[in-house]
């Protein structure tokens, strides 16, 4: 591992885009499409350094996943990585476009490169809307595979 990867020991504060995301921070009910409902978890760890979101479709629980997001300071962005029930691993960069969060990913689809996005947008303190987005243009347009509404939950 190079010098500059070794971890730090240091409990130095995070910097200020550490708390980027911490409109996404809470419980939440989601819906999606003529049915779809679930339930999304997002807390931070690791000192406040780690965004966790811990995801389940309802009311069976068939579909689940987690993410763990951070500011990565050296390279100025956000980074996430996600897990599911399904076995797929998927890794984003991205971070503020305007007034909507965005994160970002190329992929294989068919053998042709594709983009992929998640795009947090109409962002409230109690609502926001949340899309799974692909480009097969190199970002040039983009198709809309899934949009989840989110709900805060009552504390």
């Amino acid at each position: 591992m190079s010098e500059e990867n070794q971890p730090s020991t240091e409990a130095a504060s995070p910097p200020p885009e550490a708390m980027q995301f911490d409109f996404w921070l809470g419980r939440w009910d989601l819906t999606w499409g003529e049915d779809g409902q679930g339930t999304n978890q997002i807390d931070k760890i690791l000192g406040d350094r780690i965004i966790r979101e811990q995801f389940a479709a309802e009311p069976s629980g068939s579909f689940s996943g987690l993410s763990v997001s951070t500011y990565d300071a050296a390279a100025g962005c956000w980074k996430q990585t996600w897990v599911d029930s399904s076995g797929l691993y998927l890794d984003f960069t991205g971070g503020w476009q305007k007034d909507r969060m965005v994160l970002l990913r190329e992929a294989i689809l068919a053998g042709k490169p594709i983009k992929q996005r998640m795009v947090w947008y109409n962002i409230q303190m109690d609502t926001l809307e949340w899309l799974w987005q692909r480009s097969e243009d190199g970002g040039e347009s983009w198709s809309t595979l899934w949009h989840i509404h989110y709900q805060r939950r009552p504390s």
